[in-house]
């Protein structure tokens, strides 16, 4: 058979690249293969580029505005995220909503939420760096889809698997750093802000505090330009 035939045979088939995508996490996804959010949560909950989708509930694909200025992104869901389907929705979420309600920023108009794995880690462990790789082209399509200006990292291993290692938590929090066109700030987990819960100065809930309000005036500035 000619190279031509072949060729014809493979236009005029039924086959699409983004079928054979949740099979194996050697198959890239090309930036642009989803045209919504609501075909990649469809494929995320089909997925098995790694391991994690052996024992989820649901795939925990994002919530908020789908064209917001901000995006959040954690690491990985927890049990409460893994039953709902939803992220950030345990203590820390709704710590997470206190923080953002503090400088009058609203999940549902001003955030769109997300994290680096799309399925919860047993027991709660970090993503490991092959299970981070497999997702995180899911994550660059969230990206190309909402395009947001600022992206807040919560904790080091979300800051690892987006932007790569920038140094321990407490050097880099709080700072901006350009990456992609975009303003990315690390941040405290909630998590991390629930286990330490002082409000002295300097203390992480103190910091977190001038970190969010750092992040409502580079809004401000962004939204008004």
């Amino acid at each position: 058979m000619s190279n031509e035939n072949q060729l014809s045979l493979f236009e005029n088939s039924n086959f699409q690249q983004k079928d054979l995508i949740p099979t194996d996490a050697k198959i890239p996804i090309p930036s642009g293969t989803y045209p919504s959010m609501t075909e990649l949560a469809q494929h995320c909950n089909e997925c098995h580029r790694c391991g994690l989708g052996e024992n989820r509930t649901h795939a925990v694909v994002g919530r908020g505005n789908l064209k917001a200025l901000i995006m959040i992104v954690g690491e990985a869901p927890g049990q409460n995220e893994d039953e709902t389907g939803l992220p950030f929705v345990g203590r820390s979420g709704q710590l997470l909503e206190k923080i953002l309600a503090s400088v009058e920023l609203d999940t549902e108009k001003d955030v769109y939420i997300c994290n680096i794995n799309k399925c919860r880690p047993p027991n709660n462990r970090a993503p490991s760096s092959k299970e981070m790789a497999a997702c995180k082209p899911y994550l660059f399509e969230q990206l190309r889809l909402v395009d947001p200006k600022i992206i807040l990292l919560t904790g080091a291993t979300a800051v690892k698997g987006l932007i790569g290692d920038k140094g321990a938590m407490g050097t880099i929090r709080g700072k901006w750093i350009e990456w992609e066109g975009r303003l990315c700030m690390p941040i405290f987990h909630p998590s991390y802000l629930l286990r330490n819960p002082s409000r002295e100065v300097n203390a992480p809930k103190w910091l977190m505090w001038q970190d969010i309000q750092a992040v409502r005036a580079k809004f401000d500035e962004i939204r008004h330009q």
